[in-house]
């Protein structure tokens, strides 16, 4: 029997607060995981599908990108990994019928976890000019209409392509084939929003966007810092991997403005210590920073490592390096009075945590949302480069960089050329193997791709997966812009708030998901990922799909891109559709590393991508080395009564999908419109514990951003910063709030000032 979506939309106004808890994991995320199957699948199809996750011939979690073990555990996922699976495996069905019943204008004052409870997409639907229901359209139809409004585009450029993280390389590579056909760069996606301040940084310091260490440098790491970064939450089989670490030695610093369970203690499911036990303690020192403190620190540790006996590594940078003079005479000049006021910590901390710098042979940075969501997290990313860089800690076993990536291919899709400002030599690549000329000029990254919107240079916004309007800041902005489109087009498999929010026409293309079996006429298909330490491994569904004639996204793009392009383009869509084995024959001859794909990922646990300066300190930099830089040290101006927020997620959501109302490690029950302040700040602001509140965000633009009615939590945030989950809160970030050179958004840099309660 099918399980049932909740009818009512549960009030969320009146969360309960209790006591944070000081562990993660253990038997509650056991019976939490369980629950949450239990409420959208059969026992019998819960067995069977988290049987298969992250497991050899099964399919990769769309929890995130962290790495399987060599040997994966029984049952290698964890609580929100199984949150993931039940949210995409679910009995529950959207049809017709759905649709018939509620109009887009209810649907839109629904909340974003009642949307997300209504079950899986079984069919296409189309919501025409002027129409105020969704109602079923078929596949060429909708094809058709997406080609009817490219083609009436004065120039490609008016349209835009947003991928998310979970789209496979497959579908990746051929969606981007596609738009530069078309004759457009315009691709934006989620890591413009996450992690494309790491990549900026690393491209210029190192030559290589993306993390230079793997699971085993973890479990050799003599030291290992975990900045900005909440892994309980949001990658939790990370704890495992620095349990193992742990227990093999390795000293554990978490910088971080909240204190975090996860990084507390780790109570291990898979182990009976864990489950009975008081599980394993994590973090040896814990750094509680000020928002916007990392550079400071970094600069400041830089400064004392300059000043020690062996604190530098003279041959690694004499062979390896460039501009480490430059950087030295800045590092010295560290004011120490500054870095007090950045941070936030008491000097004796900092010392303390050069000492143990001082005692490692090998060190490993981790890094998340944190560091990558500032104005100035770039230069922060390559302070902490600098930081490596001194003591020779990039290119051998137990060292290196690790940022920590969110959707489960979210790197491989920027692999795969979804990127809107494409190297030159990818482009030549491509133009060598599919004889064509593909757009030189620079497209629009997601903020530009808003503002194209707003100022209706893009009249076509198409999604493949992902909830544009919930991941994106400024919300009112956004919508505004979204509506300013003549066709939006959402690829999904469950029902959000970027369906109810669209152009003057709006499709719902249901797809695919991890879970379910993609039989096409040439036979059972695979598809491929690419996790956050650069290995690439397959990934196959086994279940049966929600609804006969649900399209894969790779046979979307392809049936598209014929429609669009016509049957004169020599492009073998069809045979891409069909054999997903062609389209990689393909990658291996345009993107660097995937020759001989389709043998090398048939091997149990896939294969690494080259990495230079992980394999060889080789540094494909301008300069051919690792390039130490000059950073200016900043801190958030923040004027007298206001407060810095940080959007954060609770423990029962990924992303912009909401698994419930709780966030269960910092005691949060039955709501989520909470603010987190510290109690010292709250007294001085005159914020009563339990009080309601609007939160209201200050911009040079004067323009008044407002978060209604948020209840005030006293909570050990450092001082001078607040939290509050997103996509609530987003509606504070002002759309030109963005990082430099990166251009993210500054969602942990958002000044607010507290007013008086509006309510919702």
């Amino acid at each position: 029997m099918a399980k049932q979506a909740p009818q009512s939309d549960p009030a969320q106004d009146a969360p309960q607060v209790g006591a944070p808890q000081r562990a993660a994991a253990g038997l509650k995320a056991v019976r939490q995981s369980l629950k949450m199957a239990h409420e959208q699948m059969s026992p019998a199809r819960t067995l069977a599908t988290l049987a298969k996750v992250n497991q050899r011939g099964g399919f990769d979690c769309p929890g995130c990108a962290w790495p399987e073990p060599d040997k994966p555990h029984t049952a290698e996922f964890c609580e929100n990994g199984a949150k993931a699976v039940a949210e995409e495996a679910t009995e529950r069905r959207i049809t017709r019928a759905f649709f018939a019943e509620h109009p887009v204008a209810e649907l839109a004052e629904r909340s974003g976890y009642w949307l997300g409870q209504q079950g899986r997409l079984t069919e296409p639907m189309l919501l025409a000019e002027g129409a105020t229901h969704y109602a079923p359209i078929g596949w060429d139809e909708a094809f058709a209409i997406i080609a009817e409004e490219l083609k009436a585009l004065e120039t490609p450029d008016g349209a835009a392509f947003y991928t998310s993280g979970r789209t496979s390389n497959e579908a990746a590579f051929s969606y981007q084939l596609f738009a530069r056909r078309l004759g457009t760069n315009n691709l934006p996606d989620c890591s413009n929003m996450c992690h494309e301040s790491s990549g900026s940084a690393l491209v210029e310091t190192l030559g290589v966007g993306k993390g230079s260490v793997s699971l085993k440098d973890l479990y050799q790491a003599d030291l290992i810092i975990v900045a900005g970064q909440n892994p309980g939450t949001n990658h939790p089989r990370m704890l495992s991997a620095l349990e193992r670490a742990k227990r093999a030695g390795a000293t554990v610093v978490s910088v971080n403005p909240l204190p975090e369970a996860g990084l507390e203690r780790f109570k291990n499911p898979q182990h009976a210590r864990g489950l009975a036990g008081g599980g394993t303690k994590l973090t040896d020192l814990f750094l509680q920073i000020r928002l916007g403190g990392d550079l400071a620190l970094f600069r400041a540790v830089n400064q004392l490592l300059l000043a020690a006996d062996g604190g530098v590594d003279r041959e690694f940078i004499a062979e390896h390096c460039h501009g480490f003079e430059e950087f030295a005479a800045e590092a010295e000049s560290t004011d120490r009075q500054e870095v007090l006021a950045a941070t936030g910590l008491p000097w004796e901390q900092i010392e303390q945590l050069a000492e143990l710098v001082l005692k490692s042979q090998k060190v490993i940075v981790c890094w998340a949302m944190g560091l990558t969501q500032h104005k100035h997290s770039v230069p922060t990313i390559r302070e902490v480069v600098n930081f490596l860089l001194l003591r020779g800690n990039v290119g051998k076993p137990g060292a290196g960089v690790c940022p920590v990536r969110g959707h489960s291919n979210v790197q491989g899709d920027r692999t795969m050329g979804i990127f809107e400002r494409p190297a030159a030599a990818f482009l030549d690549a491509l133009e060598r193997e599919f004889d064509f000329r593909p757009p030189r000029h620079h497209g629009l990254d997601a903020v530009e791709s808003i503002r194209a919107m707003r100022d209706g240079r893009v009249k076509v916004f198409f999604a493949m997966g992902g909830n544009f309007v919930a991941a994106t800041p400024d919300t009112e902005v956004t919508e505004a812009a979204m509506r300013q489109c003549r066709l939006t087009v959402q690829v999904s498999t469950k029902l959000n708030r970027s369906h109810l929010v669209t152009g003057r026409r709006a499709l719902i293309l249901p797809t695919l998901g991890r879970t379910d079996r993609d039989r096409s006429t040439a036979g059972d298909q695979f598809v491929t990922v690419e996790d956050s330490m650069g290995l690439v491994h397959s990934s196959q569904g086994r279940l049966r799909p929600p609804a006969p004639g649900i399209l894969s996204e790779t046979a979307i793009v392809c049936r598209m891109a014929r429609a669009v392009l016509g049957p004169t383009d020599p492009t073998p869509w069809e045979d891409f559709a069909a054999d997903y084995d062609t389209v990689r024959d393909r990658i291996a001859r345009v993107v660097p590393g995937f020759a001989d794909f389709n043998t090398r990922v048939r091997v149990p646990g896939g294969f690494a991508l080259p990495h230079g300066p992980r394999d060889s300190r080789t540094f494909p930099t301008a300069t051919g080395k690792a390039n130490f830089t000059v950073n200016a040290m900043t801190a958030p101006e923040v004027p007298a009564g206001r407060l810095l927020l940080q959007t954060l997620r609770s423990h029962d959501q990924y992303n912009t999908t909401i698994y419930g109302l709780d966030d269960r490690y910092r005691g949060i029950t039955g709501g989520r419109r909470v603010v987190l302040v510290n109690p010292l700040d709250a007294a001085e602001l005159g914020l009563t514990e339990g009080g309601y509140v609007d939160l209201v965000s200050e911009w040079r633009d004067g323009v008044p951003r407002r978060a209604p009615h948020f209840k005030v939590v006293h909570y050990p945030v450092a001082r001078g910063g607040a939290a509050a989950y997103y996509p609530e809160t987003n509606v504070l970030i002002p759309l030109d709030s963005t990082a430099e050179i990166s251009n993210t958004p500054t969602s942990k840099a958002v000044v607010i000032r507290f007013e008086a309660d509006s309510g919702v």
